[in-house]
């Protein structure tokens, strides 16, 4: 049952969402938590015996890229089976609401996501700042390609319910089909390493002229994603937060789960 503070922040918020012209959506993993997707952090985060985090890193995978791949091939044997939720719903048609626009009101609106699983690929202007599950890059090549096979090879099949490692030979994990000599990765990015720039070039635009920042489903405590709530705010641009819990500062916070605070929220 709404109370009468939830009404009025929310009447607030309404009227700073009409008024703004240039609006960004930063989403993390608690957006995909409420279609099933494990978001690997805090109790439980583990996957078999390892903490999920020290998998995802270039040097787990040139130690031991079976143990990396089963990883990835079991997020995306589960990702395949999952739903966007009623908060990526929202956002699609909240965008659908701005393109459906006149001109003359000259709003815009793009979805950062923090998220690796594709679920907000309904979404027209999105970007993936920390790539896709359902993509490959070869480490020999640099060749990037979509991949939504299931298994993404054949020796894989089966691990995803395994609590042991398989210790697949490399010549049977992911092979590059267009150099036919390299291995292939999975395109996310990974602990260790860089932002791709042209993402960070898109980025730093959208910050820069963003007068409203909606922060869905993140704790906002990983960099460089965690500064971008300072960046906005400290221009004068308004924050709202979407989350489970309080996380930081915001000037408008609903609490709750994103499927059910967002659309109303943003009147979809």
């Amino acid at each position: 049952m709404a109370t009468a503070s939830t009404t009025s922040t929310l009447e607030r918020f309404q009227k700073v969402l009409q008024a703004s012209k240039h609006i960004v959506a930063l989403c993390g993993a608690g957006l995909s938590a409420e279609s099933g997707v494990p978001t690997f952090r805090g109790k439980g985060g583990l996957w078999r015996t390892f903490d999920a985090t020290s998998l995802a890193t270039p040097r787990s995978f040139a130690a031991n890229p079976s143990r990396v791949w089963e990883f990835y091939h079991y997020r995306r044997e589960l990702v395949l089976k999952t739903e966007p939720n009623k908060a990526h719903k929202a956002l699609k048609d909240f965008e659908d609401k701005i393109l459906s626009q006149s001109k003359e009101k000259n709003q815009t609106f793009i979805v950062l996501t923090q998220n690796v699983d594709g679920l907000s690929s309904g979404t027209k202007n999105l970007v993936e700042i920390h790539g896709s599950l359902f993509r490959t890059r070869c480490i020999e090549c640099g060749d990037i390609q979509n991949n939504r096979d299931s298994p993404i090879a054949p020796a894989l099949k089966g691990t995803e319910t395994s609590n042991l490692d398989a210790n697949i030979p490399i010549e049977k994990l992911p092979q590059c089909l267009k150099c036919k000599k390299g291995l292939l990765r999975p395109d996310v990015i990974w602990f260790e390493e860089n932002l791709n720039e042209d993402i960070v070039k898109i980025i730093e635009f959208e910050l820069k002229r963003c007068d409203l920042l909606l922060v869905i489903g993140t704790s906002g405590i990983v960099y460089p994603a965690a500064g971008y709530v300072t960046r906005v705010s400290s221009r004068g641009g308004k924050v709202a937060q979407f989350n489970i819990e309080k996380v930081g500062k915001a000037d408008f916070e609903f609490i709750g789960p994103c499927g059910e605070t967002l659309p109303t929220a943003l009147g979809v």
